[in-house]
C-alpha cells in the first residue's frame, strides 16, 4: 500500500473527553471533527502513528474502512461486501468483529457481527480464488474490526491499536480502584498546571496522576514505551514507526525540573507508585511519600493539587471518605494561592469539603458518573514589562 494513501480515521474517547482529544489532534497539525465519543480526521500512515503514539486522551485509532446506511440484512451484506478488503486483510489475516447497535431496525448485535464477518469472508475468497469448501485460515496478524450501528447508519471500522491506548506499559502494580493513563491525563489537561508549577496529588495511589503530569512536562510521547498493533501488518511501514519515535524522542525535555509530589496514607501504595514512576524512568522527577491528606501543608505558592479520592460507591464506605472530604477542605483552605481539582462521583462533595467549586465539569470514569469538582486560586502577579522583556 502507498505510504501517502489518505484514510479516513477516528480516535475513539470517553464521554466527555472529545474535545480534549479534538484540541490534541488540533495541536498536533490535524485538522478534525468532534463528534459524540469520537474525532474524525485524515491522514496517512504516518498521522495514524503519531495519533497513537502522541494522543494522551484517546482510546483508539481506528480506520473508517466504509459507512452506509442500512435497513435489512441483506443491504448490511452487500455494501460490507463492496468495500475494498482486499487492500486491508491479507490471506492469512485474523479478523474478529466487534459490534454495536444503538436505536437501529438491525438491532441484533451478534447477526450483525456474523454478516459482516461472512460478507468479508466471501469478498476476499473471490480475491484471493479460495474455495467455499476450505475455511480462511486465520493465522496471521490480528486485524480486529467493528461494526457499529447508529439510527440504521452503518460505520465499519480496523482498529490500528491493538490494547487501548491507556495501556501505556508502565503500571506495574495498581491500587483498589485505579485512574485509567488517560483519563489521569485528562484530568491533568483541564488544569491549569504548568510545568513551571508545582503539582501534588495528595491521595495518589498508584501514582497514575503524578506519571502522567511528568510526561507532559518532560514532552514525552505516552505511547514511547509499547507497541500497535499496526505495526505487525505487512502493508503498513516499518520505517513509518521508527520516524515517528525517533522525532518523539527528539521532542521530549529530559532536562526540564519539575515539583511533582504524591502523597498516600497507605505506605504499600508510595511503593507501587514509586515502582511505576521507575518502570517508565520518571522516578527522578516525581517525589512520593507515606502522609496523610490532614497533615498536608506547603510554603509554596500558585501550584495546584489534582485529585481522585474514593468516592464511597461500597456499602459502608461514605461516612469514612466524606471525613476525607473534610479534612481535605481543612488543610487545602489556606492555600488560596493553589488551585484544587478533586474528581468523585459524591455530588455532596462541596457540603462536606466545606466550599463551592468555582467550576464542575461532568466527566465519566468508566461507566460512573463524576464530577470534577474546580476550585481556581488567585493567579499569580504578572511580571513587570520590562522583567519579563529580558
Amino acid at each position: 500500500m502507498n505510504t501517502q494513501q489518505e484514510f479516513s480515521l477516528v480516535a475513539t474517547a470517553a464521554s466527555g473527553l472529545e474535545a480534549l482529544v479534538g484540541k490534541e489532534l488540533r495541536d498536533l497539525g490535524i485538522e478534525c471533527a468532534v463528534e459524540n465519543g469520537r474525532a474524525r480526521f485524515k491522514g496517512t500512515m504516518a498521522t495514524i502513528a503519531t495519533t497513537n503514539l502522541w494522543l494522551r486522551t484517546a482510546d483508539r485509532i481506528k480506520i473508517v474502512v466504509g459507512e452506509f446506511d442500512a435497513y435489512s440484512f441483506d443491504e448490511l451484506f452487500e455494501k460490507v461486501k463492496a468495500l475494498p478488503w482486499e487492500d486491508f486483510l491479507p490471506l492469512d489475516a485474523s479478523f474478529p468483529v466487534a459490534g454495536k447497535s444503538i436505536k437501529s431496525k438491525l438491532y441484533s448485535v451478534p447477526d450483525c457481527q456474523a454478516i459482516t464477518k461472512k460478507a468479508i469472508v466471501e469478498r476476499l475468497r473471490g480475491y484471493y480464488h479460495r474455495p467455499a469448501s476450505v475455511p480462511l485460515a486465520e493465522t496471521g496478524a490480528l486485524f480486529q474490526l467493528g461494526v457499529a450501528l447508529l439510527k440504521d447508519h452503518v460505520m465499519v471500522t480496523l482498529d490500528t491499536t491493538g490494547p487501548s491506548l491507556f495501556k501505556r506499559g508502565y503500571r506495574l502494580e495498581k491500587g483498589g480502584a485505579p485512574l485509567k493513563e488517560n483519563m489521569a491525563a485528562a484530568l491533568v489537561m483541564l488544569t491549569n498546571w504548568r510545568k513551571d508549577r508545582p503539582f501534588v496529588d495528595p491521595v495518589c495511589g498508584s501514582g497514575t496522576l503524578c506519571i502522567e503530569a511528568a510526561l507532559l512536562g518532560h514532552n514525552i510521547a505516552p505511547g514511547f514505551n509499547r507497541s500497535f498493533a499496526c505495526e505487525e501488518w505487512d502493508w503498513f511501514s516499518d520505517s513509518i514507526f521508527e520516524t515517528v519515535r525517533k522525532d518523539a524522542e527528539e521532542k521530549a525535555d529530559y532536562d526540564v525540573e519539575l515539583d511533582i509530589s504524591g502523597f498516600d496514607i497507605n505506605g504499600k501504595m508510595i511503593e507501587i507508585a514509586q515502582a511505576n514512576a521507575d518502570e517508565i524512568g520518571l522516578g527522578d522527577s516525581i517525589t512520593f511519600k507515606q502522609q496523610a491528606v490532614k497533615d498536608f501543608t506547603t510554603e509554596k505558592e500558585y501550584g495546584v493539587i489534582v485529585a481522585n479520592p474514593p468516592y464511597g460507591e461500597r456499602l459502608g464506605e461514605a461516612e469514612t471518605v466524606r471525613e476525607l472530604y473534610q479534612q481535605m477542605g481543612q488543610a487545602f483552605k489556606p492555600l488560596s494561592t493553589w488551585s484544587k481539582y478533586i474528581l468523585t462521583s459524591d455530588l455532596q462533595f462541596e457540603e462536606f469539603y466545606g466550599a463551592k467549586a468555582t467550576k464542575k465539569r461532568k466527566l465519566y470514569n468508566g461507566a460512573l458518573r463524576t464530577d470534577f469538582f474546580q476550585y481556581w486560586g488567585t493567579r499569580p502577579p504578572r511580571m513587570p514589562r520590562s522583567q519579563s522583556a529580558e
